[in-house]
């Protein structure tokens, strides 16, 4: 018997292949951010270029963002603060802190200068019950979390989640608040509380479409540590897989992103790219030159393993480094959100906090020796100056107090 291929018989016939392959395809059905070869894409399957920002300092306070040398991490901070006007009045300014250095009128702005992404730095004390910024016992992590995702949300801005400081501490140096040495990587208690705190953040928002990805650990490994290269770099990739897999068993949506180790700056230590499909890696450079060979070793990574990369972190520079680095970046398909945001320090980032009368009795007070319980007592300034400072920084920090920072904003590409 002849068979005759009638047009509803193609028909029927495309549309059952056109249903195998959406169902082989998540992409095609997806409401998030997915990958595909060295391109991001939206959930209407349009190329996305990361440009944005990072909201530095606010959940991990790092002492330069203070005008502090040796006091330069959270733990550091706290404790100057402590000794200055007493542990209260301390938990007390950071609580205030977490409410007021990034608001909803800060995320408003990041928009419309035309930006697309936020980059939220977080210390993993937030998803625990250690004492941390004013509360003892349960964090408040993902409520300072949903309060952001929801502004971002709102103004049509992507989130990107960055464990900052990690168990242990994965750097090694003030970044990390940690004890001076990246501990994550020889101790399996810690490994087991990271990777715990990622799934946990994962099962949160696993349906959140906002949040482009989980950036799992910022710079690992400082170059301080070169004498143990041969055990810690080869810890990283285990421990980003590892962390993966417990993720892939509650969120099967969101991007995972990876940083090298050295500062996010050493790609070699990586062996496996294939073994998940929703994968990117972020860079992070600084102080180095602005045409393309500042990043050569980046773009040909990128090209190996044919996966996206963004610059995480760059910037601190004067106007004219950042443009051009902006677009040798740009020309490169990497795409950027730059650091920082905020922070008292004039330029270099988006817009500055006014430093407060009597601030520089703060900073010398930790610059000196405070050895001994004696010599704390002999260092420390007049209590309702620095408590009178520190209150006034509550204020100034606030969006509406900030000084925009024009020639910054122009210089990447947006519109201040």
């Amino acid at each position: 018997m002849a068979f005759t291929f009638s047009y509803k018989t193609y028909l029927v016939s495309f549309l059952l292949c056109f249903c195998f392959l959406n169902a082989q395809n998540p992409a095609l059905k997806t409401k998030f951010v997915y990958v595909d070869g060295q391109n991001l894409y939206t959930p209407e399957h349009e190329k996305f270029f990361i440009q944005g920002t990072n909201v530095g300092n606010w959940l991990n306070p790092e002492g330069y963002m203070f005008f502090f040398d040796s006091v330069s991490s959270y733990r550091l901070i706290d404790q100057a603060f402590s000794e200055m006007v007493g542990p209260e009045f301390t938990k007390a300014f950071w609580r205030e802190f977490k409410e007021n250095y990034i608001t909803e009128d800060d995320i408003k702005y990041i928009k419309s200068t035309g930006m697309n992404t936020v980059r939220v730095p977080f210390h993993y004390k937030q998803f625990t019950d250690e004492d941390f910024m004013g509360l003892t016992g349960k964090q408040d992590g993902f409520e300072i979390l949903d309060k952001v995702i929801k502004w971002c949300k709102k103004y049509d801005l992507y989130v990107i989640l960055d464990m900052h400081v990690a168990p242990g501490g994965q750097t090694g140096d003030n970044i990390d608040d940690s004890y001076g040495y990246p501990w994550l990587f020889t101790q399996k208690a810690y490994q087991d509380q990271f990777v715990s705190i990622w799934k946990n953040i994962a099962a949160h928002y696993k349906n959140e479409p906002s949040v482009l990805g989980y950036d799992l650990l910022n710079e690992p490994i400082a170059h301080y540590f070169e004498k143990d290269y041969a055990v810690l770099n080869p810890a990283l990739e285990p421990l980003y897989k590892r962390a993966a897999a417990e993720i892939r068993k509650v969120d099967k949506n969101h991007i995972l992103i990876f940083g090298g180790a050295q500062w996010n700056g050493n790609f070699e230590v990586f062996k496996d790219w294939t073994f998940d499909k929703n994968l990117m890696y972020t860079p992070h450079r600084y102080w180095s030159g602005t045409d393309k060979k500042a990043i050569q070793d980046f773009i040909d990574f990128k090209e190996k393993v044919n996966l996206p990369m963004f610059m995480g972190e760059t910037g601190e520079n004067t106007d004219e480094w950042v443009e051009k680095f902006r677009i040798t970046l740009e020309e490169n398909n990497i795409g950027w959100t730059f650091w920082p945001y905020k922070k008292m320090v004039p330029k270099a980032g988006m817009v500055h906090i006014p430093k407060p009368k009597d601030w520089d009795l703060i900073i010398e007070y930790t610059k000196k020796d405070r050895s001994s319980f004696e010599k704390i007592r002999e260092a420390r300034p007049d209590q309702e100056k620095v408590r009178a400072a520190l209150t006034e920084l509550l204020e100034n920090m606030k969006f509406k107090n900030n000084v925009i920072n024009k020639g910054y904003i122009k210089a990447l590409g947006m519109k201040p």
